[in-house]
């Protein structure tokens, strides 16, 4: 029976339970969104030793990292150290974009070292065996998209970006409003020159019905790509935009009465001042599902640290309710990113997501800052890594300083904190 079933026959499953202990919520609550579809638990019984994590309405915000092989590089071993790192770090998802090597192997073992959810694009893998078979991506069949989906909910795979919306319709939209940027969605262009080549509806819709039957069968949960999402900040909430996530709203309700779990995928590329509005679109038009957001970048000139820049649009982004944050890292635009930029960007994205959490109310979020600024006043150096989100950071740092400084070297001597706690907050004799 599926997750999301079990939860409307109002079935506490372990999966529920888990997300509830590490939320710190009531069960039935968790039971209750996961019915209602607004919390989703990506968690495909065919991968061993995962820890679920709940994504959605209520809970703590997530962030996700990706990693992969690309045509130019691919060494399984630095994949595997990238999911160590983003591990390490605290990514709560991982998604596997490979698209170099035996993409096959690389995926099984992510799956089999990785213990929180992951996710993965089959249409890569459709894609590239189109072309070694057969010469060219637009050359594919939809059976071969819907073996690689299958293929991999085998593998074990929790949550797989389907590029659904891309429509001959949607396509118009894009045609009739030119843009900047064009199509930046790597899943999203391949299928949009599908259905240019072949003059087919995108088959991923055509036959919506049974990407759910494998998704409900292997309890994988859908994520409904944005293969339409601006690329650049002119191209933000336009009408191809739009106009694929009208269609994205219409697949929700679908998933939902084919008790598939399901959630949204989003921009992107977006200025500072359209991401409330984009946040609450998708929450109106997809009935409330999880939203899941690229970023959002929100200005594109910023090559090399658009870790920061995601992280600037993510902190806006999910205190207006989005739920999972897809990292950027310091490589985005320029490069495949080494460990380094992997550790960056969750670190960028958590601080996003928690800053987001105590705006949201999250539980345990304002006191994890309350603990902190107590260690502060103290200069509790031990107390403090317990509450940062990157002790090893705090370490580093440190040992910079004065091997004796009890306060940090910025002041030294002259420690706002110490000189307040002697003769502010403590009384003296004249």
């Amino acid at each position: 029976m599926a997750q999301l079933e079990m939860a409307r026959k109002g079935i506490v499953t372990p999966e529920v339970k888990k997300v509830a202990r590490s939320e710190g919520l009531d069960e039935t609550l968790v039971m209750q969104k996961v019915a209602e579809g607004l919390v989703v638990i990506p968690a495909n019984p065919c991968h061993p030793g995962l820890e679920p994590r709940g994504i959605g309405e209520g809970l703590s915000t997530k962030v996700n990292a990706n990693i992969g092989t690309s045509s130019d590089i691919s060494d399984p071993e630095v994949e595997l150290k990238k999911l160590a790192a983003a591990l390490k770090a605290g990514a709560d998802a991982v998604m596997d974009l490979s698209t170099g090597g035996d993409i096959d192997a690389m995926r099984r073992s992510i799956i089999k070292n990785c213990p929180v959810p992951v996710g993965t694009v089959p249409v890569y893998q459709a894609a590239i065996k189109a072309i070694k078979q057969r010469g060219a991506i637009v050359k594919m069949s939809a059976d071969d998209m819907f073996d690689a989906i299958e293929e991999q909910a085998r593998d074990g795979v929790d949550f797989v970006t389907v590029h659904c919306g891309v429509t001959r319709q949607v396509l118009a939209a894009l045609e009739n409003n030119p843009r900047v940027a064009g199509i930046v969605s790597r899943g999203g262009s391949f299928l949009a020159g599908w259905i240019r080549h072949n003059k087919r509806e995108n088959p991923l819709y055509e036959n919506y019905d049974r990407l759910l039957e494998i998704a409900r069968r292997y309890e994988v949960t859908l994520s409904l790509g944005d293969g339409l999402r601006p690329g650049c900040n002119a191209d933000a909430t336009d009408n191809a935009q739009i106009a694929e996530l009208m269609v994205l709203g219409e697949l929700v309700k679908a998933a939902r009465q084919a008790d598939v779990q399901v959630m949204v995928e989003g921009p992107g590329h977006l200025p500072l001042d359209h991401i409330q509005a984009n946040i609450k679109l998708e929450k109106q038009i997809c009935h409330r599902a999880p939203f899941y957001v690229l970023g959002p970048l929100v200005t594109d000139i910023a090559a090399g640290y658009d870790h920061i820049t995601g992280a600037i649009g993510g902190a806006v982004a999910a205190a207006a309710g989005a739920d999972f944050l897809c990292y950027v890292t310091p490589s985005e635009h320029l490069g495949l990113p080494d460990e380094e930029d992997v550790k960056n960007g969750v670190i960028a994205s958590r601080i996003a997501a928690h800053a987001a959490d105590m705006v949201k109310g999250v539980k345990g979020a304002a006191e994890k800052d309350m603990g902190m600024s107590k260690a502060r006043k103290l200069l509790d150096w031990d107390k403090q890594k317990l509450y940062a989100l990157d002790p090893d950071k705090i370490d580093a740092v440190r040992r910079r300083a004065v091997a004796d400084s009890h306060a940090c070297t910025m002041c030294g001597d002259y420690c706002a904190m110490q000189l307040s706690s002697q003769y502010v907050e403590t009384k003296h004799e004249c």
